[in-house]
């Protein structure tokens, strides 16, 4: 029996299909380890590549929010160039006859009378040059706070430093009224306004009462 069981095994060593299947067997498990091998690779790689990808995202929305203030800011530079032109054009005046005749419309308008009017002219600063007013006004209550509230709506650029009243005569008060406006450097060199003194005390240009 054994000879014969020995017979059989050596016919199958002996063929040709027996050492195809082991050769195609070999060629499986090979196949199976590099196939096993490169999906660990493929695995490792791929959460690698993830990572990378995750915080090169990470660092495009830092750029993003970095530079998020700078986006447009061409057009608002452009836009605010605009907004300053409008404001010189429409709230500073040319020159100080242009003043003195929007004060002298005021005073009409709301019934005051001005009794004096004082100019001065401070040095340049930042493209403008101030030009300070210091005027005594008499009325009515009422008319004197037409005045003031006309003042503060009026298109030229008026800013009230100080009021104070000085006096009453019947139903006439008087009051002393500072305010600044601006002028360009150029338009306030020509206008002959005075420089102010050191003391801070308005230098004398008077306007005749109106």
């Amino acid at each position: 029996m054994n000879a014969k069981t020995n017979e059989v095994w050596r016919e199958r060593l002996a063929s040709p299909l027996t050492w195809h299947y082991v050769g195609f067997a070999a060629l499986l498990a090979v196949v199976i380890v590099l196939a096993t091998r490169f999906a660990l690779d493929w695995a490792v790689t791929s959460r690698r590549t993830t990572d990378a990808l995750s915080e090169k995202q990470v660092q495009l929305k830092g750029l993003e929010l970095q530079t998020a203030p700078l986006r447009g800011l061409d057009k608002r530079i452009d836009q605010t160039r605009i907004d300053i032109k409008d404001f010189y054009a429409k709230r500073i005046p040319h020159s100080y006859s242009e003043i003195d005749v929007h004060i002298g419309e005021l005073e009409t308008k709301s019934g005051v009378r001005q009794t004096r009017l004082n100019y001065a002219q401070k040095p340049p600063q930042s493209n403008l040059s101030e030009i300070t007013l210091d005027a005594g006004i008499t009325g009515e209550y009422p008319q004197i706070m037409r005045f003031i509230n006309s003042l503060e709506r009026e298109k030229i650029l008026f800013v009230i430093r100080g009021m104070a009243f000085t006096g009453q005569q019947g139903g006439a008060v008087n009051l002393r009224l500072q305010l600044s406006t601006w002028l360009r450097p150029a338009d306030a060199a020509a206008s002959g306004i005075p420089q102010q003194q050191q003391n801070n005390t308005p230098a004398g240009q008077e306007a005749q009462p109106q």
